[in-house]
């Protein structure tokens, strides 16, 4: 008696694992830096390290790449991060007086 009660509750253990709703990975947003004709190159480099704590050789080529193809991935983080990131570059960037531009798109 004590086995049977003992596969039930195995069996109840392993259904109940195997019952729960997978959850799905968030989405994923790119944030990305504009190139303008204004914003002087070391402020864009400042930006990146200061934003996304990137070494200044990876600020520099993030920067050389905004200037030779107009736009860069600077980061990929999930929705409200992303945003929040935008909010704050654009804020600084105007508080700064320079055209530089942040955006997102969808990973």
């Amino acid at each position: 008696m004590e086995e049977h009660v003992l596969d039930t509750l195995i069996e109840h253990q392993v259904s109940s694992k195997t019952s729960r709703p997978k959850l799905a990975q968030p989405r994923m947003y790119k944030v990305i830096l504009l190139n303008d004709d204004y914003t002087p190159m070391d402020f864009v480099v400042n930006v990146v390290i200061k934003f996304f704590n990137k070494s200044e050789a990876e600020a520099t080529r993030i920067m050389l790449r905004i200037h030779e193809h107009g736009k860069a991935i600077c980061g990929i983080y999930t929705k409200d991060v992303a945003e929040s990131k935008v909010a704050q570059i654009n804020n600084y960037t105007r508080v700064c007086e320079y055209p530089l531009l942040c955006c997102t798109e969808v990973k």
